[in-house]
């Protein structure tokens, strides 16, 4: 089956091509990035473009009429940076998106996976979430997450599309194989952070506070494998229909769906996790909360497992070693 996937050449975008081709499947990518694996690319259908230019959607699906579903991955998606600079943010993951949406329903292309963020979620005792927690995005990331979703369902309902949203977790690890994984450099999200202190070229891991209501007063959340929402990506493509069905939910044409581990890990307790594996010792120092967070969240899985029959399978462990080995084989 064929698939355009947007931002493809993101992190979380490669590693669903990936587990697409592994499974027979034949991903087409458009993305705006100036620069690709050139290994990617060959084994890639690749355009580089904007996701809102009708012009460059009109030649892909002129080119691959066969394109039976879209996952839309392209985001701009440092949580962090969209407090500082939130024009961007809604500009490109709010505004290109719904005008991306519009030209697939224009030409007949009605089938999305939407590849959304637990930061829609608002703080809930026990931060055990389900499908019909209470939403509350506290960074204009989060806002542009929850916005986007509000438009698919309105656009479900009115063009009669169909659209499974994957509220991702928190993504860690790199391809078990070994061919892709996060720019490290780039990257702000924790794991990144740690590897900085593994390689030398940082001295301390800054947790940003230390009062929160969790068991050791550090911020908790679900850390699951990427390549777990990897297959998860898949396995929405391959039982699209199928997930409808079997959902209990009161949208018709919209679902949203919970991807993550099922495990609440506090920041000191992926520390642990991190000195575990490696036995490097981390030196830790605590800052102020940053604006916008909240205590945490982890995912209840229940509606995963009844509608695409998926869960993770990869611990925390599994994925340290492998970004480690990513960080190792890319550079060498």
């Amino acid at each position: 089956m064929k698939i355009l996937v947007t931002g493809g050449v993101g992190y979380l975008g490669s590693m669903i091509c990936y587990a697409l081709s592994d499974n027979g499947h034949t991903p087409i990518i458009l993305d705006m990035a100036k620069s690709i694996i050139p290994e990617f690319n060959q084994k890639n259908t690749f355009y580089k473009g904007d996701i809102s230019d009708k012009k460059i959607l009109e030649t892909i699906f002129n080119e691959h009429p066969d394109i039976k579903i879209v996952i839309h991955c392209a985001e701009k998606g440092a949580t962090w940076a969209s407090v500082s600079n939130p024009y961007e943010y809604y500009h490109a993951n709010v505004i290109k998106s719904m005008e991306f949406f519009k030209n697939l329903i224009d030409m007949g292309y009605k089938k999305v996976i939407f590849a959304s963020s637990a930061a829609i979620y608002d703080d809930v005792p026990g931060y055990l979430v389900t499908e019909r927690s209470p939403m509350k995005p506290r960074s204009p990331f989060g806002r542009t997450k929850y916005i986007t979703e509000t438009i698919l369902k309105d656009f479900c309902a009115a063009y009669d599309m169909k659209c499974i949203v994957l509220r991702f977790f928190n993504p860690v690890g790199a391809d078990p194989k070994g061919r892709i994984g996060i720019n490290i450099k780039l990257s702000s999200n924790i794991i990144s952070k740690l590897l900085r202190i593994y390689n030398g070229s940082e001295t301390t891991f800054k947790i940003a506070g230390n009062d929160w209501n969790t068991r050791d007063g550090t911020c908790m959340r679900d850390y699951v494998h990427v390549w777990d929402l990897a297959t998860a990506a898949v396995k929405s493509v391959e039982m699209f229909d199928i997930a409808f069905e079997r959902a209990d939910n009161i949208y018709k044409n919209f679902l949203p769906i919970n991807i993550g581990s099922g495990v609440g890990v506090t920041v000191k307790e992926f520390i642990f996790a991190f000195t575990n594996v490696t036995g490097e010792k981390i030196n830790i120092s605590y800052s102020e909360r940053r604006p916008g967070d909240i205590g945490g969240s982890y995912a209840n899985t229940t509606r995963a497992r009844n509608t695409i029959e998926w869960q993770a399978t990869r611990t925390l462990e599994d994925a340290i070693l492998d970004a480690i080995k990513w960080e190792e084989i890319k550079n060498n």
